[in-house]
């Protein structure tokens, strides 16, 4: 298993689904780890899985659901207490 990514995505993320959707993108590929609400508007998700699925979610989180806009995607490897083991893929409360 790869170390996992830490993402941040800006733009119209929030009140559009981009979430749950995220998630379904997500669990459709074999992808562990989360997704949240920032407070500052962003989304933030860490994901951990073989190298095709994360591809396929980060294509899919360039363009996000139907009515997002995402204009920035940030990826880097996640440090700190983001890197370790996840197990299934979770959508957590708003930071």
């Amino acid at each position: 298993m790869k170390q996992p990514l830490h993402l941040r995505i800006a733009g119209r993320v929030q009140g559009v689904g981009y979430r749950a959707a995220l998630q379904i993108a997500a669990q459709a590929n074999a992808i562990s780890g989360w997704v949240r609400n920032r407070m500052d508007g962003t989304v933030e998700a860490v994901l951990q899985g073989d190298s095709a699925g994360i591809e396929s979610v980060l294509a899919w989180a360039r363009r996000g659901p139907p009515f997002a806009r995402v204009t920035d995607l940030t990826v880097e490897a996640a440090q700190g207490e983001f890197d370790r083991p996840y197990r299934g893929f979770d959508c957590l409360p708003a930071a």
